[in-house]
């Protein structure tokens, strides 16, 4: 049989002919560190017998790059744009990489097609690198980028065992200090309005506030604990559940800003003085918990300096693959105002 086929090559040819992934083939094509002399042989073999050099893999042959570097969250623009949150996390991110003259592409990927899509645009290296962002713990996309031999960094984890490099703030500090807060103001019968428990950062600060009860000598009780989604229907709609099954709850841990501000709506249409009635604590110390009535103590998590965080650790990656994963965690602060 003749090496080379007909029609253009593709590179799960290559890594059939070579017996090794497509991802270690596109490390190969890319001059990653992170392969053995023996399969780069294997590899370059293959790609000669099948012809297999398409421009982007010359490219990189070369040590070209693109000086461009994707920002990936999976969320519709009405949360992106809503939320101070996200906001922040660009600002750090655009700063560190405007410094180092990158370009920033912000992407969206909202959809199964979306992030099909997206991964075929990084096979086409069109980019240097990936930061993402608000990660679901079944998402298989940074993954999917490290297959593709790209360098990939994340805005928090998806597991405690995370295997790819991230950069996350104290989640079970925070909430671990709200709860002292709040047991330290006198309040007994504490409840949690959660972010999604499909996400490592709200089972993380849904941690804290358990171990934060345990401290204080509170009893746990689950009729305090509400799954929301990090917007603010989500936390108006845990805030009446919580009402609902508790009527005698005397303070609340929103796990965000933005769900502090939905609870507060509720407990004012309910009647419920803040703070005298019910005190309330949010997360991110963002714009919102300083412009509500009366603004919002909260625990201060450094967003900005975690966008720009992620940014010097992937230009760092790219310059020099690490030998192993890097995770940094970020302190978090309480902050105290009339809420509490």
């Amino acid at each position: 049989m003749s090496g080379r086929q007909s029609g253009r090559p593709t590179l799960e040819q290559v890594a059939a002919r070579a017996g090794v992934g497509r991802g270690t083939v596109s490390r190969v094509i890319n001059g990653s560190p992170r392969v053995s002399e023996r399969t780069r042989t294997v590899v370059a073999r293959a790609v000669a017998e099948l012809g297999y050099v398409p421009n982007q893999a010359a490219r990189a042959l070369a040590g070209s790059r693109t000086d461009a570097i994707a920002l990936v969250i999976p969320e519709a623009e009405a949360r992106l744009f809503a939320e101070p949150y996200f906001l922040d996390l660009m600002r750090g991110v655009g700063a560190e990489l405007a410094e180092a003259d990158k370009q920033l592409l912000l992407t969206l990927v909202r959809s199964e097609r979306e992030r099909r899509r997206f991964e075929q645009y990084l096979a086409a290296q069109r980019v240097d690198g990936v930061l993402l962002a608000s990660v679901h713990g079944d998402d298989p996309l940074p993954d999917r980028v490290r297959d593709l031999g790209l360098p990939v960094v994340m805005n928090g984890r998806r597991t405690e065992a995370e295997p790819v490099p991230y950069v996350d703030s104290d989640n079970i500090g925070a909430g671990r200090a709200a709860v002292a807060h709040l047991a330290g103001r006198g309040r007994s019968r504490v409840a949690t309005v959660t972010g999604p428990l499909d996400m490592y950062v709200a089972r993380a600060r849904l941690g804290g506030y358990r171990a934060g009860l345990a401290e204080a000598g509170l009893p746990p009780d689950e009729a305090l604990v509400e799954a929301g989604d990090f917007t603010e229907e989500g936390g108006r709609r845990a805030m009446r559940l919580l009402l609902d099954r508790r009527p005698d709850l005397d303070a609340v841990f929103a796990a965000s800003d933005v769900m502090a501000a939905g609870a507060r709506g509720v407990l004012r249409e309910a009647g419920r003085r803040v703070p005298e009635d019910v005190a309330l604590v949010g997360v991110d110390d963002s714009p919102v918990a300083r412009l509500m009535d009366p603004p919002l103590t909260s625990v201060r998590q450094p967003i900005e300096e975690m966008g720009r965080s992620m940014a010097r650790m992937l230009l760092q990656d790219i310059a020099r693959a690490p030998e192993e994963p890097r995770r940094h965690v970020l302190p978090t602060e309480l902050v105290v105002r009339a809420s509490s």
